[in-house]
């Protein structure tokens, strides 16, 4: 079997990035993969190419210093295995962070990222923008009338995909293409753990990531999936997540 390291549900490693930084294999288990964390709704918050912020994120949950955060856009309904299934919103049109959330993210000692999309940067603040210009021109129609500001102007070269440039040298990495059952978690905390295969020499690594609760939360989490809609594979999923960012996306 022959795979990109970046498939699925994975984890970028220090070295993907950061050529002195650590490999998959030498990621502690017990001190950095697993670990208490906290899930963000910002599905209510954003749309196509828009940007989240440190403040949607604290108006949902406290991020205590240390944590790993889950940010849950509800980009994952766009993945393929979604009724919703769109590549392109997927990984084209998700909102992704600005340079104020690196920053943020830094002063929190966030153990690692993890995001429900195609990746931890905003798409148009990566090679993207070029290998789309059709999505460019329409993100960067949304910055001006959201932000005042062009997509050049906004993102500018020292951005440039910040969030594996400037993040991993702090030892700040990120999972990518998370899914599952995430709508179940939504706004709450949980311990939150990532098993990457242990990868010598690897840059990123397919994986899984789980959240684990107590005997009463994992009861009345069953009891809510009961009620919502399911994939053929199985995993829950809630429509008002896909109509909300249906309603924030601004069409220009």
């Amino acid at each position: 079997m022959t795979h990109s390291n970046h498939l699925g549900t994975h984890l970028d490693g220090e070295i993907h990035f950061f050529t002195a930084g650590k490999d998959i294999a030498q990621l502690e288990l017990n001190d950095f993969l697993v670990g208490p964390g906290v899930v963000v709704d910002l599905s209510d918050a954003t749309g196509d190419y828009q940007i989240y912020t440190p403040q949607m994120i604290e108006e949902r949950v406290k991020v205590r210093e240390g944590d790993i955060l889950i940010i849950h856009t509800g980009y994952h309904h766009f993945g393929w295995d979604q009724p919703y299934a769109d590549e392109i919103r997927y990984m084209v049109q998700h909102p992704g962070p600005d340079r104020e959330f690196a920053e943020w993210a830094k002063e929190k000692k966030i153990k690692w990222i993890g995001v429900d999309c195609g990746s931890a940067d905003h798409p148009v603040n990566t090679i993207i923008r070029d290998w789309m210009p059709r999505q460019a021109a329409e993100a960067d129609r949304v910055f001006q009338e959201m932000y005042g500001a062009t997509l050049a102007e906004r993102f500018t070269p020292d951005k440039y995909q910040l969030m594996h440039v400037e993040m991993f040298p702090h030892h700040i990495i990120h999972a990518e293409c998370l899914g599952g059952e995430i709508d179940l978690l939504l706004n709450r905390r949980a311990t939150i753990g990532f098993f990457p295969w242990r990868f010598v020499d690897g840059e990123s690594s397919i994986g899984r990531c789980v959240a684990r609760v107590d005997d009463d939360g994992y009861e009345a989490l069953m009891a809510r999936k009961a009620k919502l809609p399911q994939t053929r594979f199985g995993d829950c999923y809630d429509p008002e997540h896909v109509e909300s960012i249906s309603r924030l996306t601004r069409r220009v």
